[in-house]
């Protein structure tokens, strides 16, 4: 319209609400990138969620802002204002009917003095003694009922939000007829009856006294229980003098008519429909103000909810997801711009799962093989980018895979083959699925990935490969533990996308020693355990050899330290310094993989002098060579010595 003016500025509540949703890939590479840093696996997907994806809000910064809130609700003042006020009301009404008793020269006004000389000190005692006191003042009885109408007023509207217009008409019969009726409706929802109809008509005759308009009997009772459970932690909160003393106030405020009956029934239908809530968790409240009863109630209510948000964020119990995150309560207490946030990392955790990035298992999430692929491809370009950039050791992989002459036949295309495509078969694929789909016509041909056929070759000798890597606590000490895992993830998929006809084995080897598939090594944590069984490992590699008797045996093993370990009668038996044991152990199993026709080949992490001596006695004995690479640089010899050895190079 013509003459309005308009204000433009940054938008600061929250993420940019125009800017596009979360790029899923990208934060599956950022969950590769620290894991092949060397961080675990499930805390690194955790952190994906709590801290978000690079330049997001993630769920710590929304319980950060909800402990700050907590904190600030604490300090919101005393929770025993209603007794205060009572007492102030109280004291005043006193005052005011002496100075009318004073003006008066009667027995009757001396007798009346004699009452308010002698009442109790405590102030529910007092306001009971003085129910049935004939009150000389007109203000001073003014000032009595004040207490017992104001606190009825605040307990009412407490549990009830709609409260405030009937209680201003006096209508106490239209509030006892509600809550009777929704004790009615809550029985009949608690012996599982169906309670539809029974909800919409409860609703069209007390509708007004919900504004929060709930849509069916669980919101209802959502609602209204946290209400109740906020009125008994206030209690609980209180010292036991405070409790006596306003549990009495609120008894006579009540009266001795059925309201009184009907709340106590609808809190303990409420705390039986939703025990999962805090009914009886105090709280310590100190403040420069005296809250009245319905302030308080107010202030434990939004920190119990607070108290359950943080629960939500949180993502501890076993199976959390942020489906369990409540957003309504989350915009409530944080704002939309949370409520935004949670949204989006609701949506990731979603297409993660959706795409089949990640699975869901006991224990949480954990990456998928789809996304284990992308892991090592990720491991395998950054072993190669490092071999581009040097001379030494640089190898060239065009022909890896292309094993020969044609044989005739076609397959499928997969990532990383590099065999001649079958053009015949792969147009004969496009036509044969856009006709299948009801396309008309042939042309023009469009391909999509599934058309693609190789045309096999004759198959090259196989190699059996045995990867040994350390996994003692010093490997990860030593900043070692996630170059051993982007090693370890490169090589199995240079083997399955460029060699496949070769079978590689990780074993990991600590005390004891363990085969380990892509996804058990991605998610490996360092123990403290104390042992490098390097026999147990070897023993393990000797049967993955045997068992391809026809293939190239090669075995490579990482380590930064001499073997302190060996198996006896089943069991790992440590000490260090190595005893002669363990050695003689270590070596039998060398001198049974030499007369195999392995050999071994060592890439030696730190400069331990015993595992020099070792390895030096085990080159000596197998003939395998030895490297010492630095951290960094050890995926490229890895990876640089397994391809020698396919081609004969060695």
């Amino acid at each position: 319209m013509a003459g309005n003016r308009f204000r433009y500025g940054a938008w600061r509540d929250g993420p940019d609400p125009l800017a596009p949703p979360y790029d899923v890939r990208a934060a599956v590479d950022e969950v590769g990138e620290r894991v092949l840093e060397g961080d675990n696996l499930r805390d690194v997907l955790r952190d994906l969620i709590r801290r978000g994806p690079r330049a997001g809000r993630g769920l710590d910064e929304l319980r950060d802002r909800a402990r700050r809130m907590r904190r600030e609700a604490l300090r919101r003042g005393n929770l025993d204002g209603a007794v205060t006020r009572a007492q102030q009301l109280l004291d005043q009404a006193i005052a005011t009917e002496r100075d009318e008793l004073r003006g008066r020269d009667d027995d009757e006004s001396r007798f009346a003095e004699a009452v308010l000389d002698n009442l109790p000190r405590s102030t529910s005692r007092a306001v009971e003694e003085l129910s049935d006191y004939n009150w000389a003042s007109d203000e001073a009885r003014q000032l009595y009922q004040q207490i017992l109408d104001g606190l009825r007023r605040e307990v009412v509207e407490q549990r009830f939000a709609g409260m405030k217009q009937a209680l201003e008409r006096g209508n106490f019969d239209g509030v006892n007829e509600m809550v009777s009726d929704l004790n009615d409706l809550l029985a009949k929802h608690a012996r599982g009856e169906d309670t539809g109809d029974a909800f919409q008509q409860f609703m069209a005759k007390h509708g007004q006294f919900f504004p929060e308009n709930p849509q069916n009997v669980e919101e209802l009772i959502d609602s209204l229980a946290r209400r109740a459970a906020a009125a008994e932690r206030l209690m609980r909160s209180l010292s036991p003098q405070q409790q006596e003393e306003l549990s009495r106030l609120m008894d006579q405020a009540l009266g001795d008519g059925p309201l009184r009956g009907q709340l106590a029934q609808l809190t303990d239908n409420l705390r039986a429909l939703r025990p999962q809530l805090n009914w009886g968790r105090g709280e310590r409240m100190k403040g420069p103000n005296d809250l009245g009863y319905g302030d308080a109630a107010s202030a434990l209510g939004e920190i119990g909810e607070l108290d359950e948000l943080l629960d939500q964020l949180g993502q501890e119990h076993p199976g959390a997801t942020l489906d369990d995150v409540d957003v309504e309560m989350v915009e409530r207490q944080l704002g939309r711009g949370a409520a935004d946030d949670v949204r989006r990392l609701r949506e990731l955790e979603r297409e993660l799962t959706r795409q089949g990035w990640v699975t869901r298992d006991a224990e949480g999430l954990t990456l998928s093989p789809k996304a284990l692929r992308r892991l090592g491809r990720t491991a395998l370009a950054q072993v190669f980018d490092d071999l581009s950039g040097r001379k030494q050791g640089q190898h060239d992989l065009r022909d890896a895979g292309a094993a020969g002459d044609l044989i005739g036949s076609s397959r499928r295309w997969e990532f990383g083959d590099e065999q001649p495509l079958d053009v015949v078969r792969t147009i004969g694929n496009a036509v044969r699925r856009r006709a299948g789909n009801g396309g008309v016509g042939v042309l023009p041909v469009r391909l999509e990935p599934e058309d693609f056929e190789v045309a096999e070759t004759e198959r090259r000798a196989s190699a059996a490969v045995a990867l040994l890597v350390d996994l003692s606590y010093s490997m990860f000490a030593d900043g070692r533990w996630g170059p051993m895992k982007q090693t370890a993830l490169a090589l199995s998929h240079l083997v399955a996308t460029q060699f496949p006809q070769d079978s590689l084995q990780i074993i990991g080897f600590g005390p004891y020693a363990s085969t380990l598939s892509q996804g058990q090594l991605a998610a490996i944590e360092p123990s403290m355990e104390k042992g490098t069984n390097l026999q147990h490992a070897l023993n393990l590699a000797g049967r993955h050899l045997r068992r391809h008797p026809g293939a190239e045996p090669v075995v490579l093993v990482v380590t930064d330290g001499e073997p302190t370990a060996h198996l006896e009668d089943g069991e790992s038996y440590f000490w260090w310094p190595p005893l002669p044991e363990t050695i003689r152990a270590t070596i039998h199993e060398v001198d049974h993989l030499t007369r195999y026709g392995a050999t071994l080949n060592f890439f030696m992490l730190g400069e331990d002098p015993g595992l020099q001596r070792f390895v030096a006695r085990v080159a000596e004995r197998n003939g395998g060579r030895v490297f010492s690479p630095d951290a960094e640089e050890l995926g490229r010899y890895v990876v640089d010595d397994y391809v020698r050895a396919r081609r004969g190079r060695r």
